[in-house]
């Protein structure tokens, strides 16, 4: 019963909310606010045509190759931040200024350093993954309860061993947190991260569905995608949450 009710009351009201634009769209009788219908039949034109594919890769790759890059970076250099106090005295102040600046206020800067193609938007997508999974892991690490690293070793572990039989784990879950936030954050950016790549990818389609004849059901429609897509990598990374290296850490 309980599984039936997560499918069925997300569907009742997803449903609710498209009667509602639907209604507002016909009582506005405007030409400009594409009905629902308009835009499945978008999604199955750019399927037709081929392209739809082709614009979902791309910004998967794109995506997924900033978000990895981060990760492979930042949860190192968060477990260090976390472990040794000096670095992270060090580096938190620069973390904190840096953190806060939009990814789009570097668009400038990336069409300077990478030109227009993959590089721009892969970085810009890295910055927007980096800094949530930075400090995530080191607030993993500064939690971590000194009774396991103290139980630890008594025990005779130490050095690499410390870390990757203690540190690691029982930083685990905050890890998980912040790579579910960063990919969340990495796929928001897509759209203002591909303004500046090739001619490809659901945020160029955005783009140029607006500026080329003002096609609003192409732009609901790639929105409607990377909303349907962002849904389904949310739901990839909590599937992390379950794993019992990390739902030790998790009332539920």
């Amino acid at each position: 019963m309980r599984g039936k009710t997560k499918i069925l009351a997300p569907a009742v009201l997803v449903s609710v909310l498209v009667v509602l634009w639907w209604a507002a769209v016909a009582v506005s009788e405007t030409i400009i606010v594409p009905t629902p219908w308009r835009v499945v039949l978008g999604i199955v034109e750019l399927a037709r045509q081929g392209t739809l594919l082709d614009h979902i890769a791309a910004s998967l790759f794109r995506v997924g190759s900033g978000y990895l890059l981060a990760a492979a970076l930042a949860i190192p250099l968060g477990i260090f931040m976390g472990w040794f106090h000096g670095l992270f005295a060090a580096l938190n102040p620069l973390t904190q200024i840096l953190r806060p600046i939009s990814p789009i206020a570097w668009i400038p800067l990336a069409i300077i350093w990478f030109g227009v193609g993959n590089m721009a938007p892969i970085f810009l997508i890295f910055l927007s993954s980096f800094f949530p999974i930075v400090l995530e892991t080191t607030a993993g690490v500064h939690t971590i309860e000194r009774q396991y690293i103290r139980a630890a070793q008594n025990f005779g572990v130490g050095g690499a061993a410390l870390f990757r039989q203690v540190v690691v784990p029982a930083a685990l879950p905050h890890i998980i947190v912040g790579m579910r936030i960063s990919l969340g954050v990495a796929w928001l950016v897509v759209v203002a991260a591909e303004m500046i790549a090739l001619k490809s990818g659901l945020g160029y389609l955005i783009i140029d569905s607006r500026n080329a004849g003002n096609r609003y059901d192409l732009v609901v429609a790639g929105m409607a995608i990377i909303g349907v897509i962002g849904l389904v990598l949310d739901n990839a990374m909590r599937r992390l949450e379950r794993l019992k290296e990390v739902r030790w850490k998790y009332g539920r």
